[in-house]
């Protein structure tokens, strides 16, 4: 396949040449594109070192099979008819076709098959959180129907790209310095040693866009009436986002039900011996392509209710992992 990344400098962008070659991806030819300051910067791939073209509108993606754009909703909106124009399939990162009607929102756990029908050979890949969740909740969905949903999430800096992750850094290095006045670009406030329940702008209803993502995109992924409820934290860890959940299913479901649909469930590990003191972390699950899961218990409010806790990595499964894995199925299919 020939295949080409848009937004190849960023965080995401370079994780999807990681990602491709390790997974082996059928790459006969890559072209990567950028902006006019990344044009002109090399990168390795499997030995060969590849220039960034800067992006621009003409027939630059004539001849390319699969085009990963993580760029940003602006740039995917201005450049999709370009991309595909010529038959490439366009997997999109960023939220600019989530909701369209003409454009499948896939999880390849979930609902790989959507991937097939794209009338506007357009294939959007989730918000990293929403990926997260609909990994976890279809195990149960095999189970039970998931009628609501209640989660927080505490999302590492990663969320917010490489330059949010290295501004936590600096914070860090600054304090460790003596300085006060911490250097604040990428988040509303300082994310050094804080919390900050604010991701993504404020909606009408005083949700954030990313939590309404998790109401509308879950929805759409599962092909579902479930009801979300989230609300989305930013915490000062580098990478791998962690949501706690809150189900409620038509039936009760035993936690020794629910553990083993999750042990058996893809893209999930079982990671839950509370008495040993081991549960998911971020710490420990930077650079892992499943979503963990652990602190299963039912809820003490609701016979029908259960409560979990998962860890993701959001540059992998929550965006580059998942956008892989889609090329392979419609590459497949």
């Amino acid at each position: 396949m020939t295949v080409a990344i848009v937004g190849a400098s960023g965080a995401v962008g370079q994780e999807l040449l990681r990602v491709l070659s390790q997974r082996q991806f059928p790459v006969s030819e890559l072209r990567l594109f950028g902006s006019s300051r990344s044009a002109g910067t090399k990168y390795d791939f499997e030995g060969q070192q590849i220039t960034v073209e800067e992006l621009a509108h003409g027939d630059a993606f004539k001849g390319i099979d699969i085009v990963f754009a993580s760029a940003g909703a602006g740039v995917s909106r201005e450049y999709a008819e370009d991309i595909t124009r010529f038959g490439a399939v366009l997997i999109d990162n960023s939220s600019a076709f989530r909701m369209d009607e003409q454009v499948p929102l896939v999880v390849p756990e979930v609902n790989a098959a959507d991937a097939l029908i794209r009338p506007r050979n357009i294939i959007a890949n989730p918000n990293c959180t929403t990926i997260q969740m609909v990994v976890a909740l279809q195990a149960i969905e095999r189970l039970s129907h998931v009628r609501r949903v209640h989660v927080s999430t505490y999302q590492a800096a990663s969320g917010a790209g490489a330059q949010a992750m290295r501004e936590l850094e600096q914070q860090y290095r600054d304090w460790a310095a003596g300085k006060t006045d911490l250097h604040v670009e990428k988040f509303p406030h300082q994310l050094a040693f804080n919390v900050i329940p604010h991701v993504d702008l404020f909606t009408g209803n005083d949700y954030t866009k990313e939590e309404m993502k998790m109401y509308n995109e879950t929805r759409k992924i599962m092909h579902s009436d479930v009801k979300v409820s989230a609300t989305c934290v930013r915490v000062p860890s580098l990478r791998a986002h962690s949501e706690s959940v809150w189900i409620e299913t038509e039936r009760p479901v035993s936690v020794e039900e629910a553990k083993e649909a999750f042990r058996q469930a893809a893209g999930c590990v079982l990671m839950d011996e509370p008495q040993n003191n081991i549960y998911p972390m971020p710490l420990f699950l930077s650079g892992k392509d499943e979503v963990y899961i652990g602190r299963v218990r039912k809820d003490l409010t609701n016979e029908n209710g259960l409560t979990f806790w998962c860890v993701g990595d959001q540059i992998r499964k929550g965006a580059a992992l998942n956008a892989v894995q889609i090329a392979e199925y419609i590459v497949k299919y």
